[in-house]
């Protein structure tokens, strides 16, 4: 059993993680507050939300894979995190606010203070930002 145990704290410990991830650059949700915020910005700027469940095989496959996407279109948008086992209630504050019933993974773009589209699992992987520009 301790073959196991050290290899499921081995594994854990290289799960995704904001600090980790040089090359794309999330913002982290931890307040309500930046809900607000996030729609206020989009009026100017595309604003898209990454609700990630740190224990899903899926989630984390699809996050790197968007993220291999859309490196190049960093500088187009705004990209916001949300680590669902961290912040449950956040994520209901965001199903409230912006009237999308929750999914995990789940992917939503925002602009003119709305949600124009969302995604949820491999779906995310067909969504391309610089349509929404």
């Amino acid at each position: 059993m301790k073959l196991f145990d050290k290899f499921f704290k081995e594994s854990a410990s290289k799960e995704f993680s904001i600090e980790k991830n040089k090359e794309f650059v999330w913002i982290a949700i931890e307040t309500g507050q930046i809900l607000k915020e996030i729609l206020e910005k989009s009026e100017e700027t595309l604003q898209v939300i990454y609700k990630h469940s740190t224990s899903c095989g899926i989630s984390s496959m699809v996050l790197r894979k968007f993220q291999q996407a859309h490196i190049m279109n960093q500088d187009k948008a705004a990209y916001y995190l949300l680590d669902l086992l961290a912040n449950r209630t956040i994520s209901n504050e965001v199903s409230a606010v912006f009237g999308v019933q929750h999914q995990s993974p789940q992917l939503l773009i925002i602009k003119d203070g709305g949600v124009v589209a969302h995604y949820s699992h491999y779906e995310i992987l067909q969504a391309n930002i610089l349509d929404f520009i």
